[in-house]
């Protein structure tokens, strides 16, 4: 800006910055929501920034002005992130590198801060704004900001170069099925079954890796389940979006500065069953609540759904496997793997691939115990061809022919499922 320097340009706006302390009380007004007030300091910014002896057009004046009316209101540098609509995560590394993710793709920014202590403040900000602090006692926070985005700090000692933020964030308008099928993430005759293994109350587990679109999932197949049916959703940070209106939210709570009060994930399972669930949504499991949710499954709560973070329908299994193990009730493993095989139906596997879009690349059914092991046949896979010279990822969704077992439940259900669904062939 007018031939400054990075640093010449943090330096003239923290000299801004100090003026406007002098004439207006920052501590008092900033946490106001008055839009009014908010123009009125953003005039007295402008006026302040037209006093300066420095050479700069009138746009350069209004970029300055709102960048110092982002750091009295907003969260500063990040403010101009967090408005835009296209960004999914924002990631900073240290105080002057600073990524984003669009449409699956991760991208350098040129947004920096002016150095590690104008960063811890920004980071400060946001985590006191959910009543939490983050210090050398406390350096790890994982918190959900009022839009229902995901926030994690880690500072040092932990963080070797400097405080470091990832903020997942929560789309306002989550992706409906339309999106789902417009960006082929699966394809009609698949989603067809998955709404049919819905209604006839089947057991669905999702599974897949981070950013891959579990959540996403199994909100819009949440939405196919009845309005008549009381749904429990047990998350650690809320995010599901259900539309029907019986719908009870629980969310796990992290522990206080004395580091007690903590209350997991297997203590609300537990609980939910106490509360006439027809049906028990656990946003991921990653520990001992495993063995609770298959126990869940298997004594009337079926149709109950949860994701899960694994590279394929097996691994999926074998991890649910060792969770549940984790209960530490010396279970044998052959007890554990029959209580997977009776309690879920279908897993199916999302995969985000290398060009940022996401596919459902297995469809698997469970189809019961082959002596020791947990039998699996799939319905649908996604076939990789190979990469386009613009960097499509270029397949084919392949039906693998097989009419699954379940087929006879979804009958009973009223639920028609014709042949040709488990035949079809879709490029992409």
């Amino acid at each position: 800006m007018a031939g400054l320097s990075f640093k010449a340009y943090q330096e003239l706006k923290s000299s801004v910055h100090r003026d406007l302390l002098n004439k207006v009380d920052l501590e008092r007004i900033a946490s106001m929501r008055d839009g009014r007030i908010r123009g009125q300091v953003f005039s007295v910014i402008q006026d302040l920034v037209v006093d300066l002896d420095v050479p700069m057009s009138a746009p350069e004046r209004e970029k300055l002005s709102r960048e110092v009316l982002d750091e009295v209101f907003g969260l500063g540098p990040l403010e101009p992130l967090l408005q835009d609509p296209t960004i999914n995560d924002i990631l900073v590394n240290s105080h002057k590198q600073v990524y984003v993710e669009r449409a699956g793709v991760l991208e350098e920014t040129g947004v920096m801060f002016k150095d590690d202590a104008h960063l811890m403040h920004i980071i400060e900000k946001i985590v006191a704004a959910v009543g939490r602090r983050v210090d050398e006692s406390s350096p790890m926070v994982d918190a959900r900001l009022a839009d229902g985005s995901r926030v994690n700090v880690i500072i040092p000692p932990l963080a070797v170069d400097g405080p470091m933020l990832s903020i997942r964030r929560f789309g306002t308008v989550p992706l409906t099925v339309e999106d789902l099928l417009a960006n082929r993430t699966l394809t009609p005759p698949m989603l067809e079954i998955l709404k049919g293994a819905v209604k006839a109350r089947l057991s669905i587990l999702i599974s897949g890796g981070t950013g891959a679109g579990k959540t996403t999932l199994l909100n819009v197949l949440s939405g196919y389940i009845s309005d008549r049916e009381r749904i429990i959703t047990i998350e650690d940070s809320a995010e599901l979006q259900l539309k029907q209106r019986h719908v009870v939210r629980l969310e796990c709570r992290p522990p206080n500065v004395e580091g007690k009060g903590s209350v997991k994930q297997r203590q609300l399972v537990i609980n939910s069953l106490r509360m006439r669930p027809d049906r028990i949504i656990v946003g991921e499991v990653r520990g001992e609540e495993a063995l609770d949710m298959l126990q869940a499954m298997n004594t009337g709560h079926d149709g109950s759904m949860t994701t899960v973070h694994t590279n394929s329908p097996r691994d999926a299994i074998s991890r649910l496997e060792t969770m549940a193990l984790m209960a530490n009730l010396n279970l044998p493993e052959r007890a554990v793997r029959q209580q997977i095989a009776s309690a879920i139906a279908i897993v199916v596997q999302l995969t985000r691939m290398s060009d940022g879009t996401r596919r459902v690349t297995h469809m698997t059914e469970i189809t019961g115990m082959d002596e020791d092991v947990v039998s699996m046949q799939d319905i649908f896979v996604f076939e990789k061809k190979g990469i386009a010279p613009s960097g499509r990822v270029l397949g084919q969704f392949v039906a693998t022919g097989i009419r699954p077992k379940f087929a006879e439940k979804l009958k009973a259900s009223g639920i028609n499922m014709p042949a040709g669904l488990f035949e079809n062939v879709v490029e992409v």
